[in-house]
């Protein structure tokens, strides 16, 4: 299964003409002076640049800092943070030898545009570099309350770094007004809100939800039938409903709560007994962290427990499968479920919800059952909205969804739709950019107005970073 950020902008990436620079998956010991490695291929109208990470700082990058500190307290996790300085400078080693890869693959005349919480001081080594031009930020992460953040021993250093960035935008309002809350209890900025004087300049906070190529998705699921796996799940049920949950294998999905509550469900509604089926991909990830290694363990003895409590000798209740799938067979089988489980505890936006909605039949769609905790709750306010530790509210909204006609099921589907069309990746992509390029009043002039591009393959192009 494809990342959800990735997901989400190789769509962009294909139509928009930029440069998609990140890692390439590869690790290599990276010899100080030595020039970097970049592999480069088209991608349609974009570029897909990518570099081997360096061997020697990686571990404490990537599964230290950025997934052991980072990411828990991003998912109001502060109990499952741990952050060590030999992983800090990792970090930011790493982030140092990004910046200077970027650098002499995009020039000083490139418009940057850094994804995520593994970069969040790219812009600051940049700067260091000599680039001047626009540097913009999304964070595909929660940001999380001052209360939490402050947590991070190094979070003021953090902070300090990512008002290098000229825009840094946020899945959430949320989001944005808790960021902006620690610039200025923590920091002492001064500003309006969304708007801080730094010492180089200016810094703007802005909310731009990340949407989907709904009509492309769409017609991914139309054409689904074709699919040899699709055909398979369809004909497994048997004229049963399903219930999909499609997530990675993270603690911050909520999928143990998920689990209990469809138990809950059956213990309840025995009458559901083999009309029923729920259908739970989780793809692992991290595995070399104990964290993860320990909620694979429990999620797999939740699932034969709530199969040897229900099951029966032809009729398994709960499909399980730690693999995943490509987008066009997930859409088939988001596309053949009456249910669609999102129930994470905190989660920046969650586009299996948004795809999901895409790839209903609109003569006859499922329902949605989403966490509030989603940034995706925000724009899709239709759906049957829950909160993910309430094991007796899921269990009540999946007994809805399963009961409700199918006019209402329509009048839900099409706000939800209406929605995504609305806000689709492409309209994100540009919004971003327009707005990161766009002047500012009484800002002193940062450099020449030049042609915010890099030349490659005889296009103008933006660089976007990405992990």
């Amino acid at each position: 299964m494809m990342g959800g950020l990735a997901s989400a902008l190789l769509p962009a990436v294909r139509k928009s003409g930029v440069v998609w620079f990140g890692s390439s998956g590869k690790l290599r010991k990276v010899v100080p002076g030595a020039s970097p490695l970049v592999q480069v291929e088209t991608y349609g109208r974009g570029t897909i640049a990518t570099v081997d990470l360096p061997e020697q700082h990686y571990s404490g990058f990537y599964e230290g800092f950025a997934n052991s500190a980072l990411w828990p307290l991003m998912h109001s996790r502060p109990d499952l943070s741990r952050a060590s300085a030999h992983d800090y400078a990792a970090y930011r080693e790493v982030n140092a030898y990004m910046a200077r890869t970027l650098a002499t693959f995009g020039g000083a005349d490139s418009t940057f545009w850094i994804h995520d919480y593994h970069f969040l001081p790219l812009a600051a080594e940049l700067r260091k570099l000599g680039i001047t031009r626009e540097i913009g930020f999304f964070l595909h992460t929660p940001w999380p309350s001052r209360r939490i953040i402050t947590r991070l021993p190094q979070f003021r250093e953090l902070a300090q770094a990512m008002l290098a960035y000229d825009l840094i935008g946020f899945q959430t309002d949320r989001d944005r007004d808790n960021f902006a809350d620690l610039l200025r209890t923590e920091l002492h900025l001064r500003g309006n809100g969304t708007t801080f004087r730094t010492p180089r300049g200016v810094c703007r906070l802005a909310t731009f939800p990340i949407g989907i190529d709904a009509r492309e998705f769409a017609t991914r699921a139309e054409q689904s039938f074709e699919d040899p796996l699709v055909q398979r799940l369809r004909a497994s049920l048997d004229g049963a409903k399903l219930i999909i949950g499609v997530d990675r294998l993270d603690y911050s999905k909520g999928l143990l709560q998920r689990i209990h509550a469809f138990d809950r469900l059956l213990t309840q509604h025995p009458d559901l007994s083999r009309k029923l089926s729920m259908l739970q991909i989780a793809v692992p990830s991290r595995e070399t962290i104990d964290t993860y290694r320990e909620l694979q363990r429990e999620v797999a003895e939740r699932v034969g427990a709530v199969n040897g409590r229900h099951g029966e000798i032809d009729w398994t209740p709960l499909r399980y499968l730690n693999k995943g799938f490509c987008q066009s067979t997930l859409a088939g089988f988001y596309r053949a479920s009456a249910v669609g489980l999102v129930t994470p505890l905190c989660d920046g936006m969650n586009l299996v919800a948004k795809e999901y909605v895409a790839a209903q039949n609109p003569e006859d769609p499922g329902v949605l059952v989403l966490s509030r905790y989603a940034g995706a709750a925000d724009e899709l306010e239709t759906a049957l909205l829950v909160d993910p530790q309430d094991i007796d509210g899921i269990s009540r909204a999946i007994a809805e969804a399963l009961a409700m006609p199918r006019s209402e099921r329509c009048a839900r589907w099409e706000t939800m739709a209406a929605s995504l069309r609305r806000h689709s990746i492409h309209r994100w992509f540009a919004n971003f950019l327009s707005e990161l390029k766009s002047p500012q009043p009484n800002v002193l002039p940062m450099a020449p107005n030049v042609v915010p591009a890099m030349r490659a393959a005889g296009h103008d192009r933006e660089l976007m970073a990405q992990p």
